[in-house]
Parts: C-alpha cells; structure tokens; sequence
C-alpha cells in the first residue's frame, strides 16, 4: 500500500471518528447531564415535608398535616416561602449537585448547581415532566443583575420548604424589641458566642475576615435581617475586592451600614481561621439557629 494511500485511510477514520462523536458521544453525554438530578437521594427531607420555623431546627412536619387536618398553629404558611438544599454537593462541589433549570422540566437547559446549605426565596410551584418545580425569585437589588440571565426551577423533591417572614429592619428611630441577647465575635480565637443574659445559647467555629478586609471591631446591633442574600463581587469601592457571584447566602444578620453581616457559608469549610472579606461565616446549620434566635436589637461585640 503507498504512503499516498495509508495517509487518506488514515484521514478517512479520523473523519468518521469526529462525525460519530458528535452524532453519538454528545447527546449521549446530555441526557446523562439531563438525567442526573435523580442521583441525589435526600434522605432527611423530602418534597411533602416543611420545616417549622423554631429552635429546633431539624423538626419536620408532613405537609398532609396542614392540608388534610387543622393548621398547625406554630408555622404560619402566609409567610413567604424559602427552600432550603439540604443533600447536595459539597463545599468545593464534590458529589453529585442538584441542578437549576431554566424551565419546570428535564428538558430544559441546567443554568446552576446548588450546593448544601444554600437558601432561595421561591415565587411558585408547578408541575412539569410529572415533577413538582418551584420557582425562584431573586426580588433583591443585584450589583451585577447581567449574571442572572435566566429564570430559575428547582425540583422540589429535592428541598425543604421554610416559612420565614423575610427582611425584618429596625425602624428609622432605632426601635427593637427590647432583649438581653449578645452576640461575642473573637476574632483571635476565631470563634463566636451568643448569650441570653448569663445563659450561653451558642459557641461555634466561624471565619471572620482576612488581613487585608478585617471583621470591624466594636459594639453594634443587630439592625437588618433576611434569610436569603444574593452576594457578588468584585465590590466596586474596595480596591483590592475580588469577583465572587454566591447566591443564596443564607440567614443573613446585618451588624454595619458598611455591609458586615453574620451569615450561613456553604462555600468553604474552612471555619476556625480567617478567610471572609469581612463578614462572619457560620456553619449554614447554625448559622439558621442563630438567625431565629437573634433579634433585631441584639448586641453585636466584635474583639481580638
């Protein structure tokens, strides 16, 4: 056989090789990405369970509860409604994430992943694909609104519904309710502690910010709370900000104008040392019991 000829046989096979890659290998590959929401299991909440909005925050109550029999009186379902990811991938994304869809069906296209502990509002619920859908909304002001370019559903299999009441603020005179509740940051020690009075309600690991975006120190107050925050950056008046696009931050207590907050990570593990831009990371599980425990009003005391 001439070199002439192996040469064109060898084109020949590479040619047929491309074209059955992309009439086979491709869409093979989509629908294993399309069928791949069903490999995430939960198994501690499920799509007809709601969490009731209490201390106890692993406490479950089956939705038939409030649909066949009375209401229960400790969660009010005229609340706006949050779903929480409680099963899915980890910090770094590792294991399977439960996916976004930019439609309530498995043949829309997937637009995010949600990692365990993320928070989202949601606007409503429909049907698609014979699954249950939410949808979400993101009604808040975005610093870069060009980075939500599609609309947002959730199989509801895979979250936990919250009632919460949303954004709370301490009035323009500055009134809370009164309480006794402190809220200590230590910054050397990079932990945090929450009093009622004398009684210590919490002692938690947490990562404040980093040498070059410091937790401010001093005393403030709790004045601004919302279970759900669509952070981004880079934070055009800082300098030295970095891009960073987090939706659903969750359980949010606001202590400065200038935008400390204490609030759930789901993004790192890394709790015990410093690594926020300023803010106050918290395990998301005990970042949403310190949320319902704190009211507007509380005492923040930031130290080394």
């Amino acid at each position: 056989m001439s070199k002439q000829k192996r040469t064109w046989d060898a084109v020949t096979v590479t040619i047929f090789a491309g074209i059955f890659f992309l009439l086979v290998a491709i869409p093979v590959t989509l629908i294993m990405q399309q069928q791949s929401v069903y490999e995430i299991t939960p198994t501690a909440f499920m799509a007809d369970d709601y969490i009731k909005v209490t201390d106890n925050t692993e406490e479950v109550v089956p939705l038939e509860s409030v649909v066949d029999g009375e209401l229960d009186p400790a969660v009010d379902t005229s609340l706006p409604r949050y779903i929480t990811v409680l099963n899915s991938c980890g910090v770094h994304f590792e294991g399977e994430c439960l996916r976004v869809r930019s439609g309530p069906g498995l043949d829309y296209p997937v637009v995010s992943s949600l990692r365990t502990g993320i928070v989202l509002k949601i606007s409503d619920t429909v049907e698609g694909d014979g699954m249950v859908w939410h949808q979400v909304v993101f009604d808040e002001w975005l610093r870069y609104p060009e980075r939500l370019n599609s609309e947002w559903y959730v199989a509801a299999k895979y979250v936990a519904v919250v009632y919460d009441e949303g954004i709370q603020v301490m009035g323009e005179d500055g009134y809370a309710a009164s309480t006794t509740k402190v809220i200590t940051i230590d910054r050397s020690d990079q932990m945090l502690y929450a009093y009622e009075g004398d009684e210590l309600f919490m002692e938690e690991s947490i990562s404040t910010g980093i040498e070059l975006s410091p937790t401010p120190r001093g005393t403030f107050t709790i004045f601004r709370k919302t279970p759900t925050r669509y952070m981004q950056g880079p934070l055009t008046y800082l300098a030295m900000s970095k891009y960073y696009d987090l939706p659903g931050v969750p359980w949010n207590l606001y202590f400065t104008e200038q935008g400390a907050v204490i609030h759930g990570a789901y993004w790192h593990d890394s709790f015990g040392k410093q690594y926020s831009s300023g803010c106050v990371n918290v395990h998301p599980l005990q970042a949403q019991v310190l949320y319902q425990w704190a009211d507007l009003g509380t005492t923040v005391v930031v130290r080394d």
